[in-house]
């Protein structure tokens, strides 16, 4: 199983509509997808017609688990309307987690474990991060095989990838492995010197970790999500689409060239 998490510490610079519409890609090549929302605002749940406040067993109940077995994990997984894509959803209460077992011992490896378990039942598992660091973001990074991290093309967006990359750093003391990181330019609008300026300024400061095009501006994923829709499935020629197309086919390019 190949696991990505899709992380940044700023809000709004589509983290959600990058792990959605990769997952919805891979569902279409017959990819087994599981998705992971591990943000206590439930983005993720929401847009795929959950709602997380009604739902019996959500992520949150992965802590309570006294053992953590595919048995145990399988009845938490929502199946969703879409061939071949699950979703372990999120519920508020996550946002307790720090606080009330925050210094339990192992709680950063909860995700990791759980996806071995699931090791034969996906092919692809997608992390949904919240935008704080904390428990979720630290399960999520530990579990992964790469971070995603998608970039608003504005200049104040550079400091919450700077966050991020200080937050790699110093979890990265606790590795045998460097993480493997892919930086993501979204929200791209080529008629603004705001967004011509930032990608070359990312392309200068990470020229080793960010891909090198760029997600534009596109009105149709806001009306996907509206459909509760992966874009994929709602407007597959857009080009915000098209530009998932050729990152996904960039990750697995890496993914193969370092098997």
């Amino acid at each position: 199983m190949i696991v990505w998490s899709i992380a940044n510490q700023k809000g709004g610079v589509g983290k959600t509509t990058t792990t959605i519409t990769l997952a919805g890609l891979l569902s279409e090549k017959n990819k087994r997808v599981l998705l992971i929302d591990t943000d206590p605002h439930a983005s993720l749940t929401t847009y795929l017609n959950y709602d997380s406040e009604q739902l019996p067993r959500t992520l949150f109940d992965l802590f309570q688990l006294q053992a953590i077995n595919r048995d145990t994990v399988k009845p938490l997984i929502l199946n969703t309307e879409y061939k071949n894509l699950d979703i372990l959803p999120s519920h508020m209460s996550l946002a307790t987690l720090d606080r009330a077992m925050g210094n339990r011992g192992g709680m950063g490896l909860m995700l990791k474990k759980t996806l071995a378990c699931l090791e034969e039942e996906y092919d692809y598992a997608l992390i949904d991060c919240p935008p704080i660091l904390g428990v979720m973001m630290v399960n999520a990074l530990a579990a992964s095989n790469r971070i995603l991290i998608p970039v608003q093309t504005e200049f104040l967006a550079m400091k919450g990838l700077e966050r991020m990359v200080r937050t790699l750093q110093i979890m990265q003391k606790s590795r045998a492995s460097a993480f493997k990181v892919c930086i993501v330019p979204t929200m791209y609008d080529k008629r603004t010197r705001a967004s011509l300026e930032t990608l070359q300024e990312l392309k200068v400061r990470y020229p080793d970790q960010i891909w090198t095009s760029a997600v534009p501006i596109d009105t149709k994923f806001r009306d996907a999500s509206l459909k509760h829709m992966p874009p994929s499935y709602y407007a597959k020629n857009c080009r915000g689409v098209f530009a998932y197309k050729t990152l996904l086919s960039y990750l697995e390019r890496l993914e193969q060239d370092e098997r």
